[in-house]
């Protein structure tokens, strides 16, 4: 049986072998990203769209087809919802960077027509898992449900408002309010308009 020759370890063929491995692995994971953008778009979209649900009253137009920015509020989209040709409410995808995490908070805050707050729903955070997460749960999201934000002050109770923070999560307590804050903010900026 021939013995295999070992290929000799010089800084050539050690960049060759590594740039190699390099080259694979780039065409490798842009097969993969290729393959999956549009799934990976898509669930995006429908992350969105349930959101939309949990948050608006019944509709029966398409919010997320007619949805609008506004240059006063930068980062922001809104979502109207009408029924019978009438607006029933809008939603409001919101954000904040003052969380505890390297990634926004991104919430979906639905508003009846009269500016009330009917459900929040989070759309994406980085918070701390068991601590900060804690923002999904009906336990703390469901503070926000059916307050008028003109009397409910939208900060924790801390700071002088009323939600109770989350235990040991207060800075992700206080970005989850600094985005439901943006996104009231930017309705009533909207109603005026």
């Amino acid at each position: 049986m021939a013995e295999r020759k070992k290929l000799p370890s010089t800084f050539f063929n050690m960049v060759a072998v590594l740039t190699l491995v390099c080259v694979v692995s780039a065409l490798a994971l842009g097969f993969t990203y290729s393959k999956t953008k549009d799934a990976i778009a898509q669930g995006r979209i429908n992350k969105i769209i349930e959101a939309l649900r949990i948050v608006l009253p019944e509709f029966d137009n398409n919010p997320y087809e007619e949805r609008f920015t506004r240059e006063s509020a930068p980062g922001l989209i809104f979502y109207p919802a009408q029924r019978d040709g009438k607006r029933v409410g809008t939603a409001v995808q919101t954000y904040s960077s003052e969380g505890f995490g390297s990634e926004d908070i991104r919430l979906m805050v639905g508003f009846d027509a009269m500016g009330r707050i009917i459900s929040v729903s989070v759309l994406g955070q980085a918070e701390t898992p068991g601590l900060g997460t804690k923002m999904e749960e009906p336990s703390f999201r469901d503070q926000f449900r059916d307050k008028d934000p003109s009397a409910f002050k939208l900060s924790v109770k801390q700071d002088g408002g009323d939600v109770d923070a989350i235990t040991a999560a207060t800075i992700s307590s206080r970005a989850f309010c600094d985005g439901v804050n943006k996104a009231y903010s930017a309705l009533m900026q909207e109603a005026q308009q």
